[in-house]
């Protein structure tokens, strides 16, 4: 793989180096490809890492299939994967570490606001015995008042329902080869890859690192695919809107229960019954949570029809020429 950069005369050296594999999910990224590709390989061939880049095109609606062939063909150590449709981020992260060839793998964003620099640390770290490198935000860099809020919201509610501190984690992360192996063994259709690296354990330590602003094109999310995003991983990973339901159902029982003992007292004391409003709201009130509560049981259900469908997680249509293969 870096034979054609180091020279022959280095085969034995470089067969012995463990190989690092980079993992980036590419989606509507044609401007980001090549710079991330050169940036990275610059970095790597400074370091004298062996190393692969491993991009994953997402089911893209522009060129990012067409410039990962092109750095494939330009750098040595990058190849790619195209994979049918967009299957989504988690998916084609699984189909990047599956593909992946190296003794530890990091996975990071095409748009280089994961800063390079920070992957010569946590290799550094890996090679002194850490199996999982965790990248942490020290900020979110330039985000709108809303998005930070909602972010704010949905890693306060992630932590709550999984019991780990996720609330500066990211994507940006680096796995050992048997920490890979043990992810890929798990058999749900949907994951979520930041927070099962903390449920999997093993020895792990955090490295931060300053969120880069974007150089070219613009970010995939919004605030839409965002809200279904977060549904989709607290759902996957946490049944605590199942337990919501119980919850809201005991505080309706104990309301009903104060109600009818006053309906009663009231009935006794021969006092008229005043509550033509009050059974409007209460019909309203309780219709409502019916129906929110069937909406989520509802979505459980979809998602176990989902896992025992057992289709594939993600398909691969292509593959850059690999010499190695």
């Amino acid at each position: 793989m870096y034979l054609v950069l180091l020279g022959y005369k280095d085969y034995e050296r470089v067969k012995m180096m463990p190989i690092l594999s980079i993992v980036i999910p590419a989606y509507n990224e044609e401007k980001m490809i090549l710079k991330a590709a050169y940036t990275i390989s610059e970095l790597l061939n400074k370091e004298k890492i062996s190393a692969e880049i491993l991009f994953v095109n997402d089911g893209s609606e522009d060129n990012t299939w067409k410039e990962i062939q092109r750095a494939s063909q330009e750098i040595e150590n990058v190849r790619g994967i195209s994979l049918s449709r967009n299957f989504g981020k988690e998916s084609a992260i699984l189909a990047g570490l599956t593909h992946a060839k190296g003794d530890c793998c990091i996975v990071m964003d095409c748009d280089l606001q994961h800063p390079p620099e920070t992957i010569i640390e946590m290799y550094r770290l890996w090679k002194d015995g850490y199996d999982i490198v965790e990248g942490f935000k020290k900020s979110r860099g330039k985000e709108g008042i809303i998005k930070t809020f909602f972010a704010k919201s949905f890693y306060r509610l992630i932590n709550r329902v999984t019991g780990f501190d996720m609330s500066a984690s990211s994507d940006f992360k680096l796995l050992d080869r048997k920490v890979v192996d043990a992810y890929l063994q798990l058999p749900e259709r949907k994951v979520f890859f930041r927070a099962l690296t903390f449920w999997l354990g093993f020895k792990s330590i955090g490295v931060e690192y300053e969120v880069q602003e974007r150089t070219e094109g613009k970010t995939k999310w919004s605030y839409l695919s965002l809200i279904k995003y977060a549904i989709t991983n607290i759902t996957s990973f946490s049944t605590a809107p199942m337990q919501i339901i119980t919850i809201i159902g005991v505080l309706f029982f104990i309301f009903s229960i104060v109600l009818g003992v006053q309906s009663l007292i009231n009935f006794f004391s021969g006092r008229s019954l005043e509550g033509f409003t009050t059974v409007i709201l209460l019909l309203l009130g309780i219709g409502s949570v019916l129906m929110m509560s069937l909406g989520i049981i509802g979505y459980y259900i979809a998602k176990i029809y989902e896992e025992v469908k057992r289709r594939p997680r993600y398909i691969v249509s292509e593959k850059t020429n690999d010499k190695d293969e």
